[in-house]
């Protein structure tokens, strides 16, 4: 028998927009809007391109990957399925503004991530609501079940890869210590999930290697209780005490981290559960960086590893200010050579001065290139971009490097 009382749990109804003669429409919307011919003419090129006294050198992986491309996928979709119906996107779709605002242009309403507020009270059984790539924590969900709307989920598959980890952690009773950035909407998702069903899980997010020493001089039984609580007071589970959930622990991670610094920190608390215990029979781990983190990641690598032999000037790296695997490749970058994390072209205000982000201030600001794009002299550009900058904003990139070098956009089109 059904049951219809109030107060009865609703099933989330879950939508399928990805028909044929729907995803036929939006794959040709989609190409109109990031699709770049002079980003592919150049990969034609083997990555490289020079014309007159400048080369333009593009990271071998960099851009969209297929988990963004999905869930942009899905949000162009769901306008096409429900062509009157208010739509309502959970935060952002991706880190990347160019791409939110052409879904606000499309109508699709963000509400707020951090925390349902009054725009959730609004909502009722005929409307649409939006899942990003990063997913929504649990309670989010439930409260999208009560109502009764409709939910596209274009979490990635990445991301649910480590959300059932840390649920098979929570049932046997292990804490999952997450490397990764306590306000990032991903971190949120997954920390839910940590909880278990039953929701008497537990979880610790760390940010830093320096974080993980900490911890791990407490396994090693070296540390202040009343400190530690105090130190990470906002980045653990209810009712979570180190004395007794650091026990039996394991490592999950923020899938766009910079993946050296999750392997250090994996390593540096092995290591401490080996010095207390004897051995690591308490320690669980498992590699959930996402594989196109890596990707764009390894290709810069391997882009700076070539510097000797293949000079480069200048780094560019394109994206969105919030995008947590962009910040790492700038950070990459830094520490090699000039990088500049722009957003968009026109952060280039000119060869001598760009504006871009600060990340060790986290603020934008504007510097001076140093002559290093100096007009009259032979340079070497270096691009990559984030796994949410589509290739649209590269290109722009490149033309305005390149027009402020005496190229115009014509001639690049006529490359063969």
């Amino acid at each position: 028998m059904p049951n219809n009382s109030k107060d009865a749990p609703q099933k989330r109804k879950r939508v399928n927009v990805r028909r044929p003669d729907v995803m036929a429409l939006v794959q040709a919307q989609v190409e109109q809007h990031y699709r770049s011919s002079i980003v592919e003419k150049i990969k034609s090129h083997g990555g490289e391109l020079t014309v007159g006294n400048t080369t333009i050198r593009l990271a071998k992986q960099f851009g969209f990957c297929y988990g963004v491309e999905r869930a942009i996928d899905l949000a162009y979709a769901t306008r096409k399925v429900f062509p009157d119906q208010r739509i309502f996107l959970i935060g952002e779709i991706i880190h990347n503004p160019e791409v939110n605002k052409q879904l606000s242009d499309m109508g699709i309403v963000s509400l707020p991530w951090k925390q349902m507020t009054v725009e959730y009270d609004d909502l009722t059984e005929d409307d649409v609501v939006i899942v990003p790539a990063f997913g929504a924590p649990t309670s989010f969900m439930d409260r999208l079940a009560d109502i009764g709307c409709h939910v596209v989920d274009t979490t990635c598959g990445d991301v649910m890869k480590v959300w059932r980890r840390v649920r098979d952690y929570a049932k046997n009773e292990v804490t999952s210590v997450i490397h990764g950035k306590a306000g990032h909407e991903e971190t949120r998702a997954t920390a839910s999930r940590a909880l278990g069903k039953d929701k008497n899980g537990h979880y610790l997010i760390i940010l830093t290697l320096n974080d993980a020493n900490y911890v791990c001089e407490y396994i090693r039984g070296n540390g202040n209780k009343e400190e530690f609580m105090e130190k990470f007071a906002n980045d653990h589970s209810d009712g979570f005490d180190p004395d007794l959930h650091l026990s039996r622990v394991g490592v999950a991670n923020q899938t766009t981290m910079l993946q050296s610094e999750t392997e250090a920190l994996q390593e540096q608390i092995r290591e401490a559960i080996l010095d207390r215990d004897g051995n690591t029979e308490s320690y669980h781990v498992f590699d959930t960086i996402c594989g196109a983190t890596q990707e764009r990641q390894n290709a810069l690598f391997t882009m700076l590893e070539k510097i000797e032999q293949k000079p480069m000037d200048v780094l560019l790296v394109v994206g969105g200010y919030n995008s947590s695997n962009t910040t790492h490749l700038a950070e990459i970058g830094e520490k090699n050579l000039p990088t500049f994390f722009i957003r968009n072209a026109k952060c280039i205000k000119s060869l001598e001065t760009v504006v871009h982000y600060d990340i060790d201030h986290s603020k934008e600001v504007e510097s001076s290139y140093q002559d290093i794009l100096e007009k009259d002299k032979k340079v070497v550009i270096g691009v990559t971009a984030g796994a949410s900058c589509p290739n649209n904003l590269i290109e722009s990139t490149i033309i305005r490097i390149m027009e402020l070098r005496g190229v115009d956009k014509a001639s690049l089109e006529a490359i063969q």
